[in-house]
């Protein structure tokens, strides 16, 4: 039996692949302590129909829905892809009729925000791969890397102002008309995995800090943090802890290199640097774990432990001090 943990969410993208309902979904999860879980954008409305009667029964709290939500099949409207910030006003109106359609399943489920990936600037290719491969094979420092790079960040600079303008429209009208209908849920903007993708934390920043007021905060994921941190596109320990006070929620998983959603302190083996985003972990509204599917139930929960120890540390700390 594991332990239980709390006010703690997990995430499906965990164990979505290995279920064919929603209800066997939910249960495993649950048997790993959990009493909330955050459903992702490949959920389902047909795995909806066996999860919804446990949410209306108790049996399983929502913390928060990942747009676009439920699934929708159309890769315009996917996770990787321009989003709020199309230019195209068709395309860009029903990017915002999905994103409250996530909100709407959001409130009604009783969770607590929405976790948004805003938009890119667009390349026509996949530079991100490229660089990964580059990183990966010959290093950061290395010519091919630096060189590749700058022309990443050149053409980036470039164009995020103006998909910067277009995602902050979008999350404009998103909020009046969430907090119109009743909604009542945050927008959590999220630190994202491909450096060409929006928002870095200082774009985060900015839009947060010109839309004062609305239900709208930084959804921090903190292996992508790091792994933007490695490549170069920001000082991520730094940058997050300053955007503490906005954090309105927070993907829990550490990168290994550069490979996203491992068990914090357990994979990557290094017991200190992780301690850097206690902090926000504890602030944060709401807490997910966002784990790959080759994470074993015993290493979710002694990561687990880990973390909750050493918070629990920390406030002992402080008020001994």
């Amino acid at each position: 039996m594991y332990t239980d943990k709390q006010e703690y969410s997990f995430s499906t993208c965990w164990n979505i692949k290995r279920h064919t309902t929603g209800q066997g979904m939910i249960e495993e999860i649950k048997s790993l302590g959990f009493k909330q879980v955050e459903l992702n954008y490949n959920v389902t409305e047909e795995m909806l129909q066996t999860i919804e009667p446990m949410i209306e029964r108790g049996e399983i709290g929502v913390s928060s829905v990942h747009n676009t939500f439920p699934h929708v099949a159309d890769p315009d409207y996917g996770t990787d892809s321009v989003l709020l910030g199309f230019d195209d006003e068709p395309r860009r109106k029903r990017a915002i009729e999905l994103l409250l359609r996530s909100a709407e399943y959001a409130h009604r489920y009783g969770a607590k925000a929405v976790v948004v990936h805003p938009g890119e600037v667009p390349f026509e290719y996949n530079i991100d791969e490229a660089l990964k491969k580059i990183y990966h094979d010959q290093g950061p420092d290395s010519p091919a890397y630096q060189s590749l790079w700058q022309e990443m960040l050149e053409k980036r600079e470039d164009g995020s102002a103006h998909y910067l303008s277009r995602i902050q429209e979008s999350l404009e009208e998103v909020c009046d008309l969430s907090e119109q209908r009743g909604y009542g849920v945050n927008f959590g903007i999220e630190t994202r995995s491909r450096c060409y993708q929006m928002p870095t934390l200082h774009e985060a920043g900015t839009i947060i800090g010109q839309m004062k007021g609305a239900p709208l905060g930084l959804w921090y994921d903190i292996g992508h943090g790091m792994m933007m941190d490695r490549m170069g596109l920001y000082d991520n320990v730094r940058q997050a802890n300053a955007l503490i006070d906005h954090v309105v929620g927070v993907h829990i998983h550490e990168t290994v290199g550069l490979a996203d959603h491992w068990c914090p302190y357990i994979h990557s083996k290094d017991m200190t640097f992780f301690d850097s985003f206690l902090d926000i972990i504890d602030r944060s509204p709401v807490k997910v774990y966002e784990l790959k599917a080759a994470c074993t139930p015993e290493e979710i929960d002694e990561s687990h432990g880990i973390i909750t120890a050493r918070i629990a540390e920390r406030h002992a700390a402080r008020q001994r001090g």
